[in-house]
């Protein structure tokens, strides 16, 4: 591959001059960090509030510049679904503005004392929220990434570095640009939000071995590059491979309702992690609920892929591989199990889920509870759809990303999820014997 500042089949030099170029602005984006941990939350607002109203401002130029990543794309070959994920429209570019104005909204995250305490000696302790520091953002083709993560690196006093996917490549260097020149107008360091202009697959590589330097990265796309990344990372890594996503029926659900939230979580938009992908059915329930459900299912166009007992209740389904469960279709294709019991359902959860969202409808507030206790993912639902797993949902406001780890951040992350703290340990002259 040839290495590269923007989308062009032109090699350019050696590896080395990109290398130097990008540790630059790696350094600056080092340095900036220090600049943004101290802004006020007044100053965060007054940025994010000026980089709304010039991104609505620059939509003419905005536009221009994702024509550029269309026009590529198409040649490049790109399916219908990825372009619709590149593209901007000014009502998309509207709805991005009013997004940073909600991050804006928000009670600022840094600062707050989380704990507070007096030892016996006098000394107060105190655990107080703070920055993480600098944060890389590795993402593929959605140029509304760049923003979201801008507005809440911002907002929680982080410096970030910014490191698209080049078939988005204008787009977010526009967009990217639109919060440097926020910054700038109000005497902040630009290197706050930094563009990764090298497209050169091992400049990523280069960046992740940059520990003293960068604090966290945040992989937002597919899992075979959250799993290059964690492979190749001497950084702290938050990440979610895959969202294998299930709904259990227990044999005391509502039928209605287990139907409703059954095909919303397949259904709403079947291409996103928190989709349902597994769908299991207690045996006493299945000749109640198979049938209508399929049916809605089958109008909708979605395949079912199911075990025996499954396809005895729908027989026009087809027979499920091993395969079928634990994967992660993200499309409009369900696998489906009728299990023993409710313990059934668990521990086939334990085994292929992913830890992402898993999901129970019942009356019985004890099958519940057994439930929440047992699954261990990250979202949990009791009685309500897959899809609720969101940090704008959740009433975090815009979300970063979602984890599936259990260190540091878990499930959707928000502003929260991306301070850190420190101890303030004041005295009046102690001294340890």
């Amino acid at each position: 591959m040839s290495i590269q500042t923007q989308p062009s089949s032109r090699k350019t030099s050696s590896p080395q001059s990109w290398e130097k170029q990008l540790l630059a602005t790696i350094k600056k984006a080092k340095a900036a960090s220090f600049a943004a941990a101290q802004l006020s939350p007044v100053m965060k607002n007054k940025i994010l509030l000026h980089a709304a109203c010039l991104m609505e401002k620059r939509i003419p130029f905005l536009l221009r510049e994702n024509k550029k990543d269309l026009v590529r794309a198409e040649r490049m070959g790109l399916s219908a679904a990825m372009m619709d994920r590149l593209c901007l429209t000014p009502e998309r570019i509207l709805k991005m503005a009013e997004g940073v104005r909600a991050v804006a909204a928000l009670k600022d995250p840094i600062g707050k004392v989380m704990e507070r305490r007096k030892r016996p000696n006098g000394l107060r302790i105190s655990k107080v929220s703070v920055p993480i520091g600098v944060i890389l953002i590795i993402y593929e083709s959605r140029p509304n990434v760049t923003v979201e993560c801008a507005a809440l690196c911002l907002k929680s006093g982080n410096a970030v570095l910014l490191r698209g996917g080049k078939e988005a490549f204008h787009s977010n260097r526009a967009l990217a640009g639109v919060f440097a020149a926020s910054l700038s107008k109000h005497g902040i360091p630009s290197e706050c939000t930094s563009f990764i202009k090298i497209t050169d697959r091992s400049a990523v590589d280069f960046m992740l071995q940059r520990d003293q330097d960068i604090q966290l990265v945040i992989p937002r796309g597919g899992e075979s590059l959250i799993r290059k990344v964690v492979e190749v990372s001497r950084i702290p890594v938050i990440k979610h491979y895959q969202g294998i996503c299930h709904v259990y029926i227990d044999a005391s659900a509502d039928l209605k309702k287990a139907v409703a939230i059954a095909r919303n979580a397949k259904m709403q938009r079947t291409g996103v992690c928190n989709a349902m992908e597994t769908l299991l059915v207690h045996q006493r329930i299945a000749s109640r609920f198979l049938p209508s459900f399929g049916e809605v299912m089958r109008e909708e166009g979605c395949e079912l892929r199911g075990d025996g007992l499954t396809r005895k209740y729908l027989p026009w389904a087809k027979k499920a591989k091993p395969e079928d469960y634990g994967f992660e279709f993200l499309d409009k294709i369900l696998a489906v199990k009728v299990v023993h019991d409710l313990e059934s359902a668990v521990s086939h959860i334990q085994r292929f889920g992913s830890g992402h969202t898993d999901a129970i409808v019942t009356k019985n507030n004890k099958a519940a509870r057994y439930f929440v206790d047992r699954v261990d993912s990250s979202s949990v639902m009791v009685n309500a759809s897959t899809r609720f797993a969101d940090g704008f949902e959740y009433g975090l406001g815009a979300e970063i990303g979602i984890s599936t780890d259990k260190i540091h951040a878990r499930g959707p992350m928000g502003l929260e999820g991306l301070t850190s703290y420190k101890y303030v340990v004041e005295g009046s002259g102690q001294v340890r014997s």
